[in-house]
């Protein structure tokens, strides 16, 4: 068991988010269900709370109702292995959802995330800061990451 487990507070689409997400990431499935009883404080037999894991992450997903909902100040950050991983996670995502900046987008239910490949963090961490500025102001013109952009500004190509 892991000692910190991020929860993600929804009005009322805890269920729906689970099977979303669990469908889009391999290594992924729902641990345990526990439902609202008699007592409340939403309707009897409704999901309260869901511990499931993403890509052997585990998470919670609680439907705690309308008062609070997400924001960027918390986003969920995917490591991505490939270009081809990048769009398809993009795709499934943002369906219903809306692309940001940078690699950042929201998905249909709020929810932030950063679709990160792998390539861009290393180009990141290079020595020269030439290198690193012109592959930031590359990223910073993206939506989706391109890894094949940040390489070429990277050369400075």
């Amino acid at each position: 068991m892991q000692k910190i487990t991020p929860c993600l507070w929804f009005d009322t689409q805890a269920e729906e988010a689970v099977a979303h997400y669990t469908s889009i990431f391999p290594d992924s499935r729902v641990v345990d269900v526990q439902r609202f009883g008699e007592a409340g404080p939403r309707e009897s037999g409704m999901v309260m709370l869901i511990v499931f894991e993403l890509a052997g992450q585990e998470f919670q997903a609680l439907n705690g109702g309308p008062e609070f909902t997400f924001n960027e100040a918390l986003s969920l950050s995917v490591d991505c292995a490939s270009q081809e991983e990048v769009d398809e996670l993009w795709a499934r995502l943002t369906e219903g959802g809306e692309p940001g900046p940078c690699g950042w987008l929201k998905d249909r239910f709020g929810v932030s995330w950063q679709i990160v490949p792998s390539r861009l963090t290393e180009l990141m961490s290079d020595p020269d800061p030439a290198k690193v500025a012109r592959v930031t102001r590359a990223m910073l013109g993206m939506g989706k990451i391109d890894i094949k952009a940040a390489e070429d500004a990277y050369e400075g190509r």
